[in-house]
């Protein structure tokens, strides 16, 4: 059988289509997802056992001498620019000082999670990294294939924090701040480690995980925070008010625990955003949360 060469050149034309559609596609998501117009570093951490990149925003008028609040982030450049905005604005209006934000983007190559490192990094150990909505199943204790947020976190405390004070002189006015998954690594970091921050920035937290876990763990583990060395430790939670059922619900139950076990050294707020879904909760919330974190340092030292 003699194939028609035609045939042969045009299979050759539509595989280079395909190989140079595919190769802008990943040019593209890696300009979008792991580039940044801020300053750009690569850390290599030995925590990790991967480079990761860093996008350090600098304050408006940056002055190498002065320190300067630290404010640290998942999801390297989602709503970086509604950071830079805000506290530029913020700083210049009000009594809020303005502060060097810390964007950890996630590793853009796919990866065996199916999100890259995302769910990896942000869901905690006490979950399934696959991020079910249904509980652990009965022949399970604890998760076979775990999130790794106590990797992420000592990650953090241990190379990133660490550079951030090497190269540039920060105070210990300190924010860590997540949406979604991110949300949730923010619940965790805070009773685990309640004195590495001061501010805990939670937006639309995926509190669902294993039939909402994360409530029942972050109930239980809230007493941790007692008896924390430093000022009061303040929690920021938001969610839109166009969210889903599932989500929602287990925002209400992280509610409740919080008023029935918030310690007395935790200063907490809610806010919902009208008509809000998911994805613009947290741009609408960043703003928010920065005034209410600095009201409530005010109302603390007085």
């Amino acid at each position: 059988m003699t194939i028609n060469p035609k045939w042969i050149k045009a299979a050759v034309a539509l595989l280079l289509i395909v190989i140079i559609a595919a190769t802008a596609f990943a040019a593209n998501r890696y300009v979008k997802h792991y580039t940044s117009a801020f300053v750009d570093v690569t850390i290599d951490s030995k925590v990790l056992n991967e480079s990761r990149k860093l996008f350090i925003r600098l304050p408006h008028n940056f002055d190498r001498n002065k320190a300067y609040p630290l404010v640290i982030k998942s999801d390297g450049n989602f709503n970086l620019k509604r950071w830079d905005q805000t506290l530029t604005l913020l700083s210049q209006q009000y009594d809020v000082e303005d502060a060097i934000v810390v964007a950890i983007p996630n590793l853009w190559l796919p990866t065996l999670w199916g999100k890259g490192t995302r769910n990896r990094d942000l869901v905690p150990p006490y979950a399934r990294v696959s991020v079910e909505i249904d509980p652990l199943p009965a022949s399970e204790s604890t998760p076979i294939n775990p999130g790794k947020a106590d990797k992420f976190l000592e990650f953090i405390e241990t190379e990133v924090i660490p550079y951030v004070e090497h190269y540039y002189h920060v105070n210990n006015n300190r924010i860590l701040s997540g949406f979604s998954a991110g949300g949730s690594f923010v619940l965790y970091a805070m009773v685990t480690k309640p004195d590495l921050f001061g501010g805990y920035f939670a937006f639309s937290p995926a509190a669902w995980y294993d039939d909402a876990e994360v409530v029942r763990q972050t109930a239980k583990q809230l007493g941790n925070m007692i008896g924390v060395e430093g000022t009061n430790k303040f929690l920021y939670l938001s969610l839109g008010g166009d969210e889903n059922p599932i989500i929602t619900a287990s925002f209400n139950g992280l509610k409740a625990a919080l008023e029935a076990h918030a310690p007395i050294n935790l200063q907490w707020r809610f806010e919902f955003s009208p008509g809000a879904g998911h994805i613009q909760n947290p741009f609408d919330s960043i703003p928010r949360a920065v005034e209410a974190y600095y009201q409530s340092n005010t109302k603390s030292n007085k």
